[in-house]
């Protein structure tokens, strides 16, 4: 039997309701309510087009939201998803992300992605040629960080002279580490390298299940254990108090709907599901309120509190 899939919320990091104290607020009431992970995205640039919508106009520095986070909870796990990898030299995320392990007592999870935005790329002064290659090597550099001591890296792209990285990450021999991704080779580089994979709230639900046995697939052909690998899906719930009736789209529903929608996602491989309200159109953007998107939150809190089912 498919297990049901662990629950994690995205902590407020969009919009106005990106307070310190709405931001604790929400993390201790998730504790306390059974939820087994907070959630933090990365976003530097909101191109002045306004291309990308107004959820992504104004977001907190994921890893510094979970710092805050880990000094006033003490089970629930913590996350991102994602942080653009190459846009920090790799010892430099080890440092910050090994800091946040130790500080938090080692609930981190570290999901991490290439980039795709070209404007954040030029800033960083990354170029967006061969991301795959770069973003490969990248996550081999830090899992050497961790784990060698002394550490010594001779990449094409980067470079660790011998030396020591300290604090270790109090999890060994590394904090787990997601990567996201919708390609062929981003899905198989999840299965041969890492601990997982991270689908978007914009993946095909249809494709879920395929593009789930893709990254198992290249899990068995570097010899790793496929059923050790964790599926975490993002999407954006919109609870309601009545049944939609017929046409009702995934994850738009009653508090039941939506569980069974979380059902649905866990027979298709994923191990945990992220609701995001932080790219709900009526919470996570700059002319809501701080008052009704941390209203909203309660209410999706409560209705879905493992803790209390």
């Amino acid at each position: 039997m498919t297990a049901q899939p662990l629950l994690g919320f995205g902590l407020p990091v969009s919009g106005r309701w990106a307070t310190p104290g709405t931001v604790l607020h929400v993390a201790r009431r998730a504790e306390e309510l059974g939820w087994a992970s907070l959630w933090t995205f990365q976003r530097t640039l909101w191109p002045a087009d306004g291309r990308l919508g107004p959820n992504h106009r104004s977001v907190l520095d994921p890893v510094v939201a979970l710092a805050l986070v880990a000094g006033h909870t003490t089970r629930i796990g913590l996350g991102t998803a994602t942080l653009c990898a190459p846009y920090t030299a790799p010892a430099l995320m080890a440092k910050q992300l090994a800091s946040l392990d130790v500080v938090s007592g080692g609930r981190l999870t570290a999901g991490v992605g290439m980039g795709w935005l070209p404007e954040e790329h030029l800033t960083a002064g990354v170029p967006m040629e061969r991301r795959g290659a770069r973003f490969e090597e990248y996550l081999r550099c830090l899992v050497a960080l961790w784990t060698d001591d002394p550490v010594e890296f001779a990449g094409e792209f980067y470079t660790v002279p011998r030396s020591h990285l300290g604090p270790a990450p109090v999890q060994r021999p590394h904090p787990p580490v997601l990567v996201g991704g919708t390609a062929e080779p981003a899905l198989r580089r999840a299965g041969r390298l890492i601990q997982g994979w991270i689908a978007s709230s914009t993946h095909d639900p249809a494709r879920l299940a395929r593009d789930v046995e893709v990254v198992r697939d290249g899990a068995r052909q570097a010899g790793r254990d496929p059923d050790a690998l964790r599926v975490l899906v993002r999407v954006v719930p919109e609870l309601v108090a009545a049944d939609p009736g017929r046409g009702r789209r995934p994850f738009h529903g009653t508090a039941d709907q939506l569980l069974d929608d979380v059902a649905a996602l866990g027979a298709n491989g994923a191990t945990e599901v992220l609701l995001d309200l932080n790219l709900a159109p009526d919470v996570g953007t700059p002319d809501v309120a701080e008052e009704a998107a941390l209203e909203r939150a309660e209410v999706l809190l409560e209705a879905l509190a493992p803790g209390m089912r």
